[in-house]
């Protein structure tokens, strides 16, 4: 059994080593050296196939040493097929700019995440590289904020994943800003899962709105104090008894979602009574005045009548 296993690999070895190489073709070859300047692979031919350093990768981070290995097994394009030395060259970057587009369409319809490097600050963006090819971020896809100094991203890592694949154009754009999103989503849900209904929380005042204000609580939270719950009496604008950055105090009514629904006077109403302030009661207007001050004669003819 054994034999005829080895006497059909040698047979498909045969058949390989007659085979006829030409520009275009992509294989599947096996890298068996590796040198600064190049990569040397396994045809199952007669000769064996170089892999230039230049023809590896359009990444410019790319490193010949740390990227490749010996026993990968890799992709690449025939575009010699016997050079002076009589050698096969082939290029990883030109398979790679055919065939990656499958895989980024793919990788764009799963919202796989890449890590990439910043290479280069460009008019309205910065670019790196996926997979060889090279992408584009835009200033508005940075950063939750747009980026107006793209030049200071050069050299970050930035997590981000593609929202533009045209294989045609050889279009790749990618968003960081997605990402970061999401995760402000998912971080402000647990700050946000920490509040319970009756806290008592407090903050400035950040805006001012006809309907009500905003108050920043804390921990990149905002929460909305409705006009009807600043104050206990009837007002035309918060702006009547609150001013912008004013430091208050407020309890939670309710939480929906990410929304925080906060009142001030719900804290006046749970502090003590003031006393009112005392003032002197005219002597006519008082209940214990013992005499009539009524000088009309109608009062007079009622003087001394007993009812």
């Amino acid at each position: 059994m054994a034999q005829e296993e080895t006497m059909k690999d040698y047979e498909k070895e045969l058949d390989h080593s007659f085979q006829i190489l030409k520009e275009g073709d992509i294989l599947d070859v096996l890298i068996i050296g590796i040198s600064e300047t190049e990569a040397t692979v396994d045809l199952n031919y007669y000769t064996e196939g170089i892999i230039p350093l230049a023809e590896c990768s359009n990444d410019p981070a790319f490193s010949i040493k740390n990227d490749l290995n010996i026993g990968d097994t890799v992709k690449a394009m025939v575009i010699d097929s016997e050079n002076a030395s009589g050698n096969v060259i082939l290029s990883m970057r030109e398979a790679n700019d055919i065939l990656v587009w499958d895989e980024l369409k793919k990788d764009f319809q799963d919202q796989t995440v890449f890590r990439v490097k910043i290479t280069e600050a460009v008019p309205a963006g910065v670019t790196g590289y996926v997979k060889g090819i090279r992408a584009f971020i835009p200033a508005s896809q940075i950063a939750l904020e747009y980026v107006e100094d793209t030049d200071s991203y050069i050299g970050m890592t930035l997590e981000a994943v593609i929202i533009t694949v045209e294989p045609k154009e050889k279009r790749l754009v990618l968003s960081s800003k997605m990402i970061a999103r999401e995760r402000a989503v998912v971080e402000k849900t647990k700050k946000i899962g920490r509040l319970s209904e009756g806290d008592i929380v407090e903050g400035d005042i950040e805006r001012i709105e006809s309907y009500g204000v905003f108050i920043n609580i804390g921990e990149g939270l905002t929460g909305l104090c409705h006009i009807s719950q600043i104050t206990n009496r009837f007002i035309k604008s918060p702006k009547e008894i609150v001013k912008s950055g004013e430091h208050v105090r407020a309890k939670i009514l309710k939480i929906e979602g990410d929304r925080i629904s906060l009142s001030i006077k719900a804290l006046l109403e749970d502090a003590p009574e003031e006393t009112e302030s005392s003032y002197e009661v005219p002597e006519e207007y008082r209940n214990d005045a013992g005499e009539s001050h009524d000088e009309s004669p109608f009062a007079k003819l009622l003087q001394g009548i007993k009812l």
